[in-house]
């Protein structure tokens, strides 16, 4: 009996080891915060190895930092966003995006995604410059992208770089067509290198489709004010003003609904803005920022991802007019399809710089404060 309670007390011994050693207590599935776009485990930072992601079943994870615009500002950030919506449901990488919502966000915004180990970190606009190089500096094995600055030289981050003046020369000569009162309005979100090139594209547009138009020009200064755009666009309807463009992210919904009210064509930018107001708005000058994010996200998990700019344009269908054209007369489109044909073929070349532009056209150039 004692040899038989012995070999059975053994056998439970064996049988305890046994269950506690095959217990799994690794739960990195399941911990990931975050909104509701956020799914699977944390990334490898620096680490664009797909075939070391495939074999520990982790995913490349991309977050992006909004500028304060927001993600849903109809136009910049809601493009990129769009962008790796698109590369989560064909490329199967986790994406989250962090609003910002004034200036002092930009740097937590992007530590965080740092501290969360994600794979590439894309910061949407020109005013992240100066955040996303110093957290650039200080993670050198951290890869980032940013959108709109070229002024980064660093091993671990990527400009991604559009065209925007040939954009806007081509809705440019759109508005020079279709005034009827020989007066159309440009409002920019802020003055800078960048977005000044937007303004030169469509004044230069405006003035080879219609060397009599007058152009009211206006500084926002703000990428996120409705009412500032409102009112800029009341005010150059009071003027006059019968097709207003505006370059200005968020603070352009409301130069749209300022035209809306009052009866005149707008011109959205940066992506087909034409379901926001279908009778109001005339054409956009796009940005295929979804387009650049969404290869960005590809070259991350295929491994291939470098350092430098990368520059879209007309030729390479970075930019170009909105698909949308229901409101362009048949002539005006061809037109536009001409010049952008002769823009390709180096045929026409779109003033960038004050000095290009004024060297042409003179000084015409004046934005209010």
């Amino acid at each position: 009996m004692k040899r038989f309670l012995a070999l059975l007390l053994s056998l439970i011994m064996v049988f305890s080891l046994a269950a506690c050693g095959g217990k799994n207590t690794n739960n990195s599935n399941n911990n990931n915060t975050g909104n509701s776009n956020n799914t699977g485990n944390t990334g490898n930072t620096g680490n664009n190895n797909t075939d070391n992601n495939a074999d520990t079943g982790k995913k490349i994870k991309i977050g992006m930092v909004t500028d304060v615009g927001g993600v849903n500002d109809g136009s910049f950030n809601q493009s990129a966003w769009e962008g790796l919506q698109r590369a989560q449901r064909e490329l199967g990488v986790e994406v989250r995006y962090a609003e910002s919502a004034i200036d002092a966000d930009y740097a937590p915004n992007i530590e965080a995604f740092i501290d969360e180990d994600y794979d590439l970190i894309i910061c949407v606009g020109y005013m992240l410059a100066d955040a996303t190089k110093k957290a650039a500096e200080a993670n050198p094995d951290q890869k980032f992208a940013i959108i709109d600055d070229a002024s980064i030289d660093l091993p671990n981050v990527t400009c991604l770089m559009f065209e925007q003046s040939q954009a806007s020369y081509l809705v440019g000569l759109v508005a020079g067509k279709m005034t009827k009162s020989n007066t159309v309005g440009f409002v920019i979100g802020m003055v800078s290198q960048t977005m000044n090139e937007f303004g030169y594209g469509y004044l230069a547009g405006v003035k080879d489709a219609n060397p009599n138009a007058k152009i009211l020009q206006f500084n926002a200064n703000s990428f996120g004010s409705t009412e500032i755009g409102k009112s800029a666009a009341t005010t150059m309807v009071t003027n006059g003003a019968d097709v207003i463009f505006h370059a200005a992210g968020g603070t352009g919904l409301g130069v749209i609904e300022g035209a809306k009210d009052a009866g005149i064509w707008a011109i959205g930018v940066d992506s087909d803005q034409s379901p926001l107001a279908p009778e109001t708005i005339l054409t956009s000058a796009m940005k295929r920022v979804d387009n650049a994010c969404y290869e960005i996200a590809k070259a991350v998990k295929e491994g291939t991802v470098k350092p430098g700019v990368i520059t879209y344009d007309l030729k390479s269908a970075g930019v170009d007019i909105a698909p949308t054209t229901t409101n362009l007369p048949a002539d005006v489109l061809e037109y536009v399809n001409q010049a952008k044909q002769d823009i390709i073929d180096g045929k026409i070349s779109v003033p960038k710089t004050q000095a290009d532009f004024e060297a042409k056209y003179g000084d015409i150039y004046e934005l209010d404060d």
